[in-house]
């Protein structure tokens, strides 16, 4: 059975690691769009613009399709891990990959955020992740996941709950 998963949530929430994971849990395929992104030079914000724009993230998600329907075709899991703060990021993967998915948007406070990202090897700073939060939190998708005290395997745990039991 294949489907894809969507994490999406503030910078310093815990998206990778919960999306690395369940990937190894399903035996899935990884995809950090923050990956994609900075391969192709996508990832850059112009001064005019308070953040990268949606066109990029458009462009970054045409260039992998073709590998993402192939994955799905052959039966595998996707599992992409991005802020997704466009809406229509996530409206553009469903449109172009028909398979079933699942949405998911991890939440916390702005403080917890800005906390575990400046416990990482490479943090972005305070001012990036207040941005980004603002950005996320403007509205959620799918199935909202509060992180606040939880470890990572607690929300992996909760995510593997809503989805099918046949893995």
């Amino acid at each position: 059975m294949s489907f894809y998963i969507i994490i999406r949530g503030p910078l310093g929430i815990g998206k990778s690691t919960v999306a690395s994971k369940l990937a190894d849990i399903l035996d899935g395929e990884y995809i950090s769009m923050d990956d994609v992104l900075a391969k192709q030079g996508l990832d850059k914000v112009d001064h005019y613009a308070e953040c990268i724009p949606v066109e990029n993230f458009i462009k970054a998600q045409e260039s992998i399709l073709p590998e993402i329907k192939e994955k799905l075709g052959k039966g595998k899991i996707v599992i992409f891990d991005a802020c997704f703060y466009h809406k229509e990021q996530i409206e553009h993967l469903i449109q172009n990959l028909p398979e079933s998915h699942y949405v998911f948007t991890l939440k916390a406070p702005l403080e917890v955020c800005i906390e575990r990202d400046s416990k990482r090897k490479k943090t972005y700073g305070k001012e990036a992740a207040t941005a980004v939060h603002k950005f996320v939190s403007k509205f959620d998708y799918g199935i909202v996941i509060e992180t606040n005290g939880k470890i990572a395997e607690e929300t992996v745990k909760e995510i593997l709950s809503h989805l099918p039991k046949s893995q």
